[in-house]
């Protein structure tokens, strides 16, 4: 009887890990594919003439989507299961990935960008979905290494200009839509369905869309609004900095760009160990210190000075080489990961029983901020000529985290 127990607790691990690692995979792809206008939006902004605000509409359109469609997408998973939406979602995608080579206008490029961005929802599918097949104490670990599918942006980074200098950047969308559809078969055939679909799908809809007007769930969607948004914006934006900020060729630029995006993506799991470990706010709050600091410095533009000493003029240039930018950008992709899973810790914490409807909601509001940022910072760019102008705004977001956060632990032990 008890040996029994062991095969099926066994069992039980093994189906965990595989889904875990499956959906881990699948993750990484979406991201990668998500993000593909960070690397060839800087080719087609140079074919097709852009201002940096067209560019950065450009880079943040597939966003837009993947954000809107992933509350609806964490109510289906917590209703049907996160195997089947995830895979239906993937499959959806594979046409728009196929098409982008044929666009011949920029509004054709937006479009089909909406429509592959549907991919990027896959978050707060996987989420739920690798969530429930763990406990609890193990959850914030189990989210961080699947949100370590954030890395995708990184291989993005390393794929795309290998393809773009060997055939054009025209391939780079075939190529994705072949990986794609075998990535979407392949996670068919390595997971299963969760066991507890049935129980999720007896809590009403009206009860699921009550949850987002709960003040954390307000407080959270802030919250990752700076360290995923941020994440994300960035990582769209960083290539094209280093190309026209540093005059680096792309593929040196999108190498660079990649010391930010891979430890964005792949210490997100150290991120859920840490909030496991030491608890979500003491973690959060780290993070948001680290990156205060880290944005003052990366917002000082380029300056040249002359003082008048008592034998003449001195000139002074005070800027960040490209190595000072790149060693801060990397401390802030680092602070970024830690801070997307202790985020996700507290919806954990919170709603046990909701994680998928919360998740697709904070989910929501890190993927508008992932939107909007790359806009904004094209805007800033387009009026004051400043580029380093995207950071002071990051600064900005920051520092409205950190009061929220103090105000708020304040009240709590009051």
């Amino acid at each position: 009887m008890e040996s029994g127990g062991n095969d099926d607790m066994n069992t039980e691990t093994r189906k965990s890990v595989t889904v875990l690692t499956s959906s881990t995979v699948s993750f990484a792809i979406c991201f990668m594919i998500w993000m593909v206008f960070a690397v060839i939006g800087v080719p087609i902004q140079k074919q097709f003439n852009l201002t940096e605000t067209q560019f950065g509409l450009l880079a943040a359109m597939p966003v837009l989507s993947g954000s809107l469609v992933r509350v609806p997408l964490g109510i289906w998973t917590d209703r049907f299961g996160g195997r089947v939406v995830f895979f239906a979602l993937m499959l959806v995608c594979v046409p728009a990935a196929f098409l982008l080579r044929y666009a011949h206008s920029y509004e054709q490029f937006l479009l089909i960008g909406l429509w592959l961005g549907l991919v990027g929802g896959s978050f707060s599918v996987g989420t739920p979905y690798v969530a429930k097949w763990f406990k609890k104490q193990n959850q914030g670990l189990a989210m961080g290494i699947f949100g370590a599918g954030n890395a995708g942006a990184a291989l993005n980074k390393f794929v795309a200009p290998a393809i773009i200098a060997a055939y054009g950047w025209q391939m780079v969308p075939t190529v994705y839509g072949v990986v794609l559809c075998v990535v979407a078969v392949l996670f068919w055939l390595f997971s299963y369905n969760t066991p507890k679909v049935a129980s999720a799908q007896q809590v009403p809809l009206k009860a699921q869309l009550k949850l987002m007007k709960d003040p954390r769930v307000l407080k959270y969607s802030q919250y990752y609004s700076v360290v995923f948004g941020g994440y994300v914006g960035i990582s769209l934006w960083m290539v094209s900095y280093y190309v026209h900020e540093y005059h680096f060729s792309l593929q040196q630029a999108a190498f660079l760009a990649a010391c930010f995006s891979l430890p964005g993506g792949v210490l997100r799991a150290f991120g859920g160990w840490l909030s496991d470990k030491y608890g979500a706010h003491k973690v959060t709050w780290a993070v948001m210190w680290v990156c205060w600091v880290a944005f003052f410095i990366l917002s000082y533009p380029p300056t040249q000075m002359s003082i008048q000493t008592v034998s003449g003029h001195l000139s002074l240039h005070i800027g960040l080489n490209a190595t000072v930018f790149t060693l801060l950008l990397f401390v802030v992709g680092v602070a970024l990961a830690i801070g997307k899973a202790s985020v996700f810790k507290y919806i954990a914490d919170d709603f046990q029983e909701d994680i998928g409807t919360v998740s697709g909601v904070v989910g929501l509001a890190g993927g508008l901020g992932g939107f909007l940022l790359p806009i904004m910072f094209g805007v800033l760019v387009d009026l004051t000529g400043i580029r380093s102008t995207s950071f002071m705004l990051m600064y900005g977001t920051v520092c409205v985290s950190l009061i929220w956060m103090y105000f708020s632990f304040k009240q709590k032990n009051h």
